[in-house]
């Protein structure tokens, strides 16, 4: 099964899309979108030195529009993607790069709301001098602990050997010394990302709620195959909840971790990251041991990503049903019927349906929209996977 996964700020690297916009219809593409951006992206991708580039309110709709346009290039007929894709993710910002790409939002709507969400995050971390530090190696709970002792936030948690802490310039150079000192967990070792703030935090809180008023006039569709969400790892299959998340993971910790455990109970085979490439097959190689993976950096590997796609293509469930009359189990674990529920009787919007539990947690499955049942797919007690279709809704009006 394929996994197509978009990074987030911090890939960036001056000239990586010099080779790609020597192609005449991807810098056509990319010029629209700079449009809508408000900012020259080909002149950034290619000609900005990296202190540029590290600017938030640039990096991000350039992380954005490259994923985009890459991927079009990739699947030239879009609609090929959802009869190869099992899944798709996106860490941090590329989560909008991961929605558009499933379908529950247009490109020209991911370039307005990441235009915005750089720009409030850049303002928001102009408020106190905060930046970000990646924790490498050591064990996992002692870096978790010596960041909370210190007052830090593990803004990434990218499973054992990758947490990425986040807080104030004092905060991040008291770890650096207690790290040297050899307070600090055995064998961890410290790297300064290049980001302009302590993204993921609640330093972020401001830049959430000026992104939530953009959102609140974005038109959405549900996704058309499985998106697993940063927040915790779920398959979410309702867009406005989608754009709910995407706008609250400003300020939560990105759960990577997590979205790598829903990859490997969905069973992937192959994980390809699109351009800049590199960081998350990276972590994906420690993480996920068996699963090939694809880093898609410059146009001439296109031909050899498309044969990747077709050795792991599996299409998701989702696809050749209207999604918009299903509801899927967000994780992997044992579907429970309500108590209180009649198999048949029409649901309410926001009405729970059933629960999915598993040795971890018991996640609330709820009918979004609500809707007449047309047909169960699953029965009380049955084993599901996640974004496994359960119930299919007609979505027609309540009384």
């Amino acid at each position: 099964m394929l996994v197509i996964v978009a990074p987030g700020q911090g890939a960036q690297k001056p000239g990586f899309l010099s080779p790609w916009i020597e192609d005449p219809v991807f810098a056509e593409r990319l010029h629209w979108l700079s449009a809508v951006a408000g900012l020259d992206l080909a002149h950034y991708g290619t000609q900005a030195d990296a202190d540029t580039i590290r600017d938030t309110a640039v990096a991000q709709p350039l992380l954005v529009a490259a994923g985009l346009v890459s991927a079009v290039s990739l699947f030239p007929h879009p609609s090929d993607a959802f009869s190869a894709v099992g899944a798709t993710s996106g860490h941090s910002v590329g989560e909008i790069t991961a929605a558009a790409g499933v379908g529950v939002i247009s490109a020209e709507q991911a370039m307005v709301l990441v235009r915005e969400r750089g720009k409030a995050m850049a303002a928001a971390s102009e408020r106190t001098a905060t930046s970000m530090t990646a924790v490498l190696g050591g064990d996992h709970d002692e870096v978790l602990s010596l960041l909370g002792n210190l007052g830090l936030t593990a803004a990434n948690d990218n499973g054992p050997g990758q947490v990425v802490a986040a807080g104030t310039v004092e905060q991040l150079a008291a770890l650096a010394d207690a790290v040297a000192a050899g307070k600090g967990p055995a064998k961890a070792r410290l790297t300064a990302l290049s980001v302009a703030g302590a993204f993921h935090t609640a330093h972020m809180e401001p830049a959430v709620e000026s992104l939530a008023r953009y959102a609140r006039c974005v038109y959405t569709h549900d996704p058309r195959a499985r998106l697993i969400s940063n927040r915790d790892g779920q398959v979410v299959h309702d867009g406005p909840e989608v754009i709910r998340r995407i706008v609250g993971q400003v300020a939560r910790p990105v759960r990577w971790d997590l979205c790598m455990q829903t990859m490997a109970d969905l069973g992937v085979t192959g994980l390809l990251e699109m351009p800049p490439a590199g960081t998350l097959v990276g972590i994906a190689r420690r993480s996920l041991p068996g699963v090939a993976t694809f880093a898609l950096k410059t146009p001439d590997q296109l031909d050899d990503a498309r044969a990747f796609v077709d050795e792991h293509a599996v299409a998701s469930p989702m696809e050749g049903s209207p999604t918009w009359r299903l509801l899927v189990a967000p994780a992997k674990g044992t579907f429970v019927l309500a108590d209180d529920r009649d198999r048949d009787k029409p649901l309410q919007p926001e009405e729970q349906v059933g629960a999915v539990r598993s040795l971890r947690d018991e996640i609330p499955v709820l009918a979004p929209h609500g809707g007449t049942v047309v047909e169960w797919l699953v029965e009380d007690g049955d084993l599901v996977a996640p974004g496994q279709p359960l119930v299919r809704l007609h979505p027609e009006a309540i009384a």
